[in-house]
């Protein structure tokens, strides 16, 4: 079945206030600590310097996660960005790293995160969270997992938890996180291949 990803990004000023009024309308699940390295064609496969398509690895302790995104820029509005997200578990990394040193994959850029993650009190499918990315500050994401026939409807409960939190539109930048840390000129790596 094919899940996409609703959600829209808010550069934080005053997170201690936000995270204030977060608490009113959804409750506290986890607190983690993200480390994301991205692959991508090395430069000489690709047009320009910035990649059109990435994945990521990430290691939870107990495995790998692969995990890729397709952009469903049909579904986009100004405030909202909606994206099919794949996701498969590996134990041993040595072997999927091979394979994609030899396709011509290098290791691209790292990014470094904590996040607090809400589940909102009348809707449990509405996540909130709350980043601090390495080299780039804080940040709100509210995402809506649904079934393709469900956009409509995440974009409205987006759009009222937007409301709820008293964040206007003029404050969304749904530029990416790998974006930011591209144009900041930052590529931490951990050297995986």
């Amino acid at each position: 079945m094919v899940l996409l990803e609703v959600e829209t990004k808010v550069k934080i000023n005053d997170v201690n206030s936000l995270r204030k009024r977060i608490r009113e309308i959804a409750n506290l699940k986890k607190i983690e600590n993200r480390s994301d390295d991205y692959f991508a064609l090395n430069e000489k496969f690709r047009k320009q310097g910035y990649p059109k398509k990435a994945f990521r690895i990430r290691n939870n302790g107990k495995e790998y996660v692969i995990n890729f995104k397709k952009w469903k820029k049909d579904f986009w509005t100004k405030e909202i960005v909606v994206k099919e997200e794949f996701e498969f578990k590996i134990k041993k990394i040595e072997n999927f790293l091979a394979l994609i040193e030899d396709l011509g994959f290098v290791e691209w850029m790292k990014k470094i995160k904590t996040s607090e993650s809400y589940i909102h009190k009348k809707d449990k499918r509405i996540v909130i969270e709350i980043n601090k990315v390495k080299h780039l500050g804080y940040f709100m994401e509210i995402e809506y997992i649904v079934k393709p026939i469900e956009i409509k409807k995440a974009k409205k409960k987006i759009y009222d938890v937007l409301k709820e939190l008293n964040i206007e539109k003029k404050d969304i930048d749904n530029t990416g996180y790998t974006k930011m840390l591209w144009n900041k000129g930052i590529k931490d790596k951990k050297h995986w291949i």
